[in-house]
């Protein structure tokens, strides 16, 4: 048995990675970097270390009541286990990975790394006015 290295025939082409990164506007948005920094802000804000406040125009109403509910339970589970050390310790995001599900529409996989664990999110991200706003947020 040998080995082939030419492609075959009528092999399927890789697809090229289809991402919005135009606005209506015509102005340049990179949504990777739109699902970063919000991955950031929402894991800073679950430390208390951020206002949620900062998020408003980033997030939707139902994924910012949301986020404000789990923060406030993040605070209060933290001062009733007295724990000396704050939950939430130096969040960095390690990776971004985005689909594109049409032109207005991306769903983002967000790793990011605490000091003691690992943590994964899932945001989708539909641009409504010339900004990408955060409709569903999954926090792991």
């Amino acid at each position: 048995m040998s080995v082939s290295t030419t492609p075959r025939l009528g092999a399927r082409p890789k697809p090229k990675r289809r991402l919005p990164v135009r606005g209506s506007g015509g102005n340049s948005i990179d949504v990777r970097l739109v699902a970063r920094s919000i991955a950031q802000a929402v894991v800073e804000v679950l430390a208390g270390t951020r206002p949620i406040q900062q998020l408003a125009v980033s997030l939707s109403d139902d994924c910012y009541f949301s986020l404000q509910h789990r923060a406030a339970l993040t605070r209060e589970h933290a001062a009733k286990s007295r724990a000396s050390q704050r939950i939430h310790l130096s969040p960095m995001v390690r990776s971004v990975r985005v689909c594109s599900i049409s032109d207005t529409i991306c769903e983002a996989s967000v790793v990011v790394a605490e000091e003691q664990r690992c943590r994964a999110l899932a945001i989708r991200l539909e641009l409504m006015d010339d900004v990408w706003q955060v409709t569903a947020l999954e926090i792991g």
